[in-house]
């Protein structure tokens, strides 16, 4: 499957059928066990994020790029917490839907900056540069080269998250592509962690902090990395 694939159906999933799943677990509305344990799973490295700026002190005077926003539950309260947040997401649902909750509990203006743009394309210069649970979508070689755009948007720092590459994962995922459901329609793309960090280092980044979220089905490995 070529990356061009990989977008597009990343695109059309998240602007149809993935949109409202999505939608559903990034909110409060009833969801099944397995949505529920996602939800949770996704809400802790979010929790984990922003703990780790708000322990810096100085949030309120950082230029944030959120890449990969859905539908704003790391924008919005980065916004909250007086960052100025430019946050961008390839589906043009997830930003409407990212607007609207960011209307209900933000003062009228234009933080954060919501705009539908995929990485590749996102421009500027940012204190620090955010894509959680983005690069499951795409294979190695795409995962690199926007990792590398990424870390060209970073002035001092780059926050990743992605889905490990264990044995045990491995199996978990072979299992899970023999009972596929209706809604699921992306590929679950795994990283290797030595990869990642390689391709940080190359871009002249070095890790500062790491964390790792697990859940029954949710899993994800978080690196911060900062400029040498």
């Amino acid at each position: 499957m070529t990356s061009t694939n990989d977008k597009k159906i990343v695109k059309e999933y998240f602007n149809a059928t993935g949109f409202e799943r999505w939608r559903k677990i990034y909110g409060d509305a009833e969801v099944n066990k397995v949505q529920e344990d996602i939800r949770i799973g996704h809400q802790q490295t979010i929790d984990t994020v922003i703990k780790w700026l708000r322990e810096d002190g100085n949030l309120a005077e950082l230029s944030i790029c959120d890449a990969g926003c859905g539908v704003g539950s790391l924008s919005i309260p980065l916004a909250q917490s007086g960052a100025k947040v430019n946050a961008s997401d390839i589906s043009e649902k997830m930003v409407e839907e990212a607007k609207q909750r960011a209307k209900e509990v933000l003062p009228e203006g234009d933080n954060p900056n919501f705009m539908v743009q995929d990485l590749e394309h996102l421009s500027g210069q940012y204190h620090t540069v955010i894509c959680l649970d983005v690069l499951i979508h795409y294979p190695q070689q795409e995962a690199s080269k926007m990792i590398a755009h990424l870390a060209s948007l970073a002035e001092s720092r780059l926050i990743l998250s992605f889905a490990p590459k264990t044995f045990w994962l491995s199996i978990l995922k072979k299992i899970g592509e023999l009972f596929p459901g209706p809604s699921k329609t992306t590929r679950a793309y795994q990283h290797s962690e030595t990869d990642i960090i390689k391709m940080l280092e190359s871009n002249g980044f070095k890790i500062a902090r790491n964390d790792m979220t697990s859940t029954r089905f949710y899993f994800s490995r978080i690196l911060e990395a900062k400029k040498d």
